[in-house]
């Protein structure tokens, strides 16, 4: 029989597509003798979570949780947010232990969780941060812990390229340089995450809809463009990909230019008409701030961004140290003279290279796909 522990984490990795802006947590209630009297994960935003849900299903089976233990991946929360605090929750249906695998970064609870179960007279124990347990919560909501902890999203740069690390032809063509395995993971990565962010290079060239197709998601993630001069066109598929209700697809679109440049102020109506939002973020040289974009998307509750632009846009997240983590296709073939992965300048020494450590290696289909994040 597999730890309660492992079982919650395997609870909180079915909610890995569903919960954003929420972490993905799993509970387990256990009676003294280990059965499992109910479970359950955290539903999307809004909804009961991980604890709310293995309470109700402990109901269902007509199992007291009376003196139970609770494994939950992630510290019971103690704040009112959309829903009531899971830690008072626990409390009043008589759990007599819980058994944290990390304790909540975010600040609204960060340990009060605890403190209020133990108040209550429940036995609390929470892992440390080391262990097995705790590394595969973290990471599980690596976006969450870097919105809470650094109050940025945490960025991921995913690139598709050939062995000799061309992502196009000198013409463009750049589809299909991996194979439909990986085209399909790639979807998979997507659909995790709070947002995907483009440039407006790549949506002139290619007009993508950059949402994720294929898999049966219960949310799009919301879209963000670079687009230092408001070259959007209104004719953009993006455009189109909104969806509605509760769970519709923002699309955010920084740019550089004043709000009050009457060149751009047709083309800003028209956009915000279109059901897109307009942010302006200028920084140097006529450029969108990145580093102040990400602070704002931080805000807006974006927990992991994957990015999917060109060399240039990329080499520019890099040269500013925005990337923590890049997801790497790597096709078994060669193509020449090319686009690079990145707009890089050139070094004079070897010290001064990009540090990456390997986190994972993959064969994917026919292509390899490379998990690697800053040494």
């Amino acid at each position: 029989m597999p730890h309660p522990l492992q079982t919650a984490l395997n609870l909180a990795r079915q909610a890995l597509w569903l919960t954003s802006p929420n972490p993905r947590v799993g509970c387990v209630i256990t009676a003294s003798d280990g059965a499992v009297l109910g479970q359950g994960h955290t539903q999307r935003a809004g909804g009961p979570h991980a604890e709310i849900m293995a309470l109700r299903d402990a109901a269902e089976r007509g199992h007291s949780v009376q003196g139970a233990t609770a494994w939950v991946t992630l510290e019971p929360c103690a704040h009112q947010g959309r829903t009531g605090p899971c830690c008072d929750a626990l409390a009043v249906a008589g759990i007599g232990r819980v058994v944290a695998a990390m304790t909540d970064p975010n600040p609204k609870v960060a340990g009060q969780g605890m403190a209020r179960l133990a108040a209550a007279g429940v036995q609390t124990e929470t892992l440390a941060p080391g262990s097995d347990e705790a590394i595969e919560a973290r990471e599980l909501n690596i976006g969450f812990f870097s919105r809470m902890e650094r109050a940025l999203p945490w960025v991921r740069m995913k690139v598709a390229a050939s062995l000799d690390g061309q992502t196009a032809l000198q013409n463009g063509q750049s589809q299909w340089i991996t194979g439909p395995e990986a085209r399909a993971d790639g979807h998979a990565w997507r659909a995790r995450v709070c947002a995907i962010l483009t440039g407006i290079g790549t949506v002139l060239e290619d007009d993508p809809l950059l949402n994720v197709r294929g898999l049966d998601v219960p949310r799009q993630p919301h879209l963000v463009v670079v687009d230092s001069r408001l070259d959007m066109p209104l004719t953009a598929k993006l455009l189109d990909t909104q969806g509605t209700g509760e769970q519709a697809r923002q699309i955010w679109i920084y740019t550089a230019t004043a709000p009050q440049d009457a060149q751009h102020a047709g083309k800003r109506a028209a956009l915000i008409a279109r059901g897109a939002t307009v942010i302006d973020m200028p920084g140097p040289g006529g450029k969108v701030d990145l580093a102040a974009m990400l602070r704002d998307l931080a805000r807006r509750e974006i927990n992991e961004l994957h990015v999917e632009a060109g060399h240039k846009l990329n080499g520019s997240f890099i040269r500013e140290g925005l990337v923590d983590e890049y997801l790497i296709y790597i096709a078994p073939q060669l193509l020449g003279p090319g686009q690079g992965m990145a707009n890089l300048p050139a070094l004079t020494a070897l010290s001064d290279a990009v540090k990456l450590a390997f986190h994972a290696v993959d064969r994917i289909g026919p292509d390899v796909r490379l998990l690697l994040r800053r040494a």
